[in-house]
């Protein structure tokens, strides 16, 4: 899982096997150790919400799907997810939850477990 956060928007990116994973366990998550400390993020399915939500808490970014869309994520052709949080000062926070591509250029990172990149198949 990837993690992107740029201003007040935070992207996640997940491989095949995450979504998998989410599907059925309804639950992951990544950890970044910064000596004593970790910084922690993930997705959790969540019942009765019909967009993306998020929470930071206790140094864990938390990004809340809805059930109902995890239980079927895996098994579709939709590539991600989007939402706007609107924040308690007014603010909003943009949301985003998709399937990890191969690049198109070269990586040093594996990417054996990313989705096939369509733009590849042009």
């Amino acid at each position: 899982m990837k993690i992107r956060i740029r201003g007040n928007s935070i992207r996640y990116r997940l491989t095949k096997s995450e979504v998998s994973q989410l599907q059925k366990l309804g639950y992951i998550e990544e950890k970044t150790s910064f000596n004593s400390t970790q910084f922690r993020y993930a997705v959790k399915a969540k019942d009765n919400i019909d967009s993306l939500e998020a929470s930071f808490k206790e140094n864990t970014i938390t990004l809340n799907f809805p059930k109902k869309e995890s239980e079927k994520w895996a098994d579709s052709e939709r590539v991600g997810y989007e939402s706007y949080m609107v924040l308690e000062d007014g603010q909003t926070l943009r949301l985003l939850l998709e399937k990890d591509f191969v690049c198109l250029d070269e990586r040093t990172e594996d990417e054996s477990d990313n989705y096939p990149n369509p733009a590849a198949m042009k």
